[in-house]
């Protein structure tokens, strides 16, 4: 079997055989580079509830969230309950039911106590005074920071929240 090669002038050594992946190394190194864009989002937040209904009581009546969906499913004998704050179009909050023991010690204490979930405002001032009157534990008052107006509070299990309007700096 013969090899092609690249004849070369009288009197001089043809250029060595390139491998295959060589070769493609070679042509894909002129081409011009392609940018893949990825697009990607986080969609649900899981949030370990002891009870679906008082959780959902909790979060519709007093936080004044939207209940998007609560969808029983046999397979799995639980729900798929899902809520959003007003207006949101982005991440939403699963609330998911501790099924096992091993999951019970969670509810209350997703972030080991530290903030976990932050709930921006359009009006902090609104918000604050209607959770309080609602009876909201806040856990740090409100203050100002470079980055907005700022309070820390728990929702019904004891998880901590930011409840925060944002200066636009961020």
């Amino acid at each position: 079997m013969f090899e092609k090669r690249d004849c070369a002038p009288a009197g001089q050594a043809a250029p060595p055989l390139q491998t295959g992946a060589e070769a493609i190394a070679k042509r894909s190194a002129a081409r011009p580079k392609k940018t893949i864009k990825m697009k990607q989002s986080i969609v649900h937040i899981a949030l370990v509830v002891r009870d679906y209904d008082e959780a959902i009581e909790f979060y519709t009546k007093v936080l004044n969230f939207t209940l998007v969906e609560d969808t029983y499913q046999p397979e799995q004998d639980k729900r798929w309950v899902v809520v959003a704050p007003p207006g949101s179009t982005g991440a939403t909050l699963l609330l998911a039911k501790a099924s096992k023991p091993e999951q019970a010690p969670f509810i209350g204490n997703q972030a080991g106590g530290r903030v976990f979930l932050f709930l921006n405002s359009d009006d902090f001032w609104r918000d604050y005074n209607a959770m309080k009157a609602k009876g909201v534990r806040f856990v740090r008052e409100p203050k100002e920071a470079d980055y907005g107006t700022v309070a820390v509070f728990e929702d019904l299990y004891g998880n901590r929240w930011d409840l925060l309007q944002l200066s636009g700096k961020r």
